[in-house]
């Protein structure tokens, strides 16, 4: 897949770390321009100077997804910088606070809603118009295998990535004759912030979510990342409106 994507303008989500930050990376390294997006200037701009630094081309961009004032303007300086947009990888998420259905609070709810999926809506609302300009390109979202399985605990989360994959088969529909392709990633279990935070340290913890894994280990952001530039690469030019699980095998058993 080497210069893949030489002349192509990228947006990145949640590109300060995790899988963001690994598919930012991946694609500058197959000669992408990339907007770096995120909501913590801090981390967002590291990604960026880790760009530059491999002779990449990279812009910061702030961004919450869940304000849209924010994403147009995350879309405006793209196209003020490169003058196009060509892909986009929408993977800003978070993962809420863990609770039943009935003790999840509504902060909590609306917050992982916003974020989740009127997040991915957002961008893709404002990420299209540019991309139509362009003639076409792809846009994948961030699902999860939670966006297809049931996880007890987590009814916000669940529900958001479930929402995500409606989204994405809608969009899918919407513009197949117009030349753009919409597609989800549905990562597993896979190292990166959120698992720290979401074990908490808890070596049983993460024994167990171990447990689930086929493969007996957990999934790399780079992995991902690679799933990503895939479907969004002329190589899966006839992929549209599908969730492609990359999970270690979990959803199989």
């Amino acid at each position: 897949m080497a210069g893949s994507f030489e002349g192509k303008v990228v947006i990145v989500t949640g590109a300060g770390s995790g899988i963001g930050r690994a598919t930012a990376l991946a694609f500058a390294r197959e000669g992408a321009k990339v907007i770096v997006a995120d909501r913590t200037p801090e981390k967002g701009e590291e990604t960026a100077r880790e760009i530059r630094k491999k002779k990449g081309s990279a812009a910061f961009g702030h961004c919450d997804v869940s304000k849209s004032a924010d994403v147009q303007n995350m879309v405006k300086k793209t196209i003020e910088m490169y003058g196009r947009l060509d892909c986009a990888f929408n993977n800003a998420g978070i993962e809420g606070i863990s609770a039943s259905t009935v003790e999840c609070a509504e902060e909590t709810w609306e917050q992982t809603i916003d974020i989740n999926l009127k997040g991915v809506w957002l961008c893709m609302k404002h990420e299209i118009p540019e991309i139509l300009k362009s003639g076409g390109g792809s846009i994948v979202n961030c699902a999860s295998i939670a966006g297809l399985v049931g996880f007890p605990g987590m009814p916000a989360y669940v529900a958001s990535k479930h929402g995500v994959l409606g989204l994405t088969k809608t969009a899918a529909l919407e513009y197949a004759k117009k030349g753009i392709r919409v597609n989800a990633v549905c990562p597993g279990v896979i190292q990166t912030p959120m698992i720290d935070r979401f074990t908490k340290g808890d070596r049983q913890a993460y024994a167990q979510l171990l447990q689930g894994e086929p493969v007996a280990r957990i999934g790399k952001p780079e992995e991902i990342a690679e799933a990503v530039l895939w479907l969004c690469s002329d190589a899966a030019s006839f992929v549209t409106g599908h969730p492609l699980v990359a999970d270690g095998g979990w959803v199989a058993q």
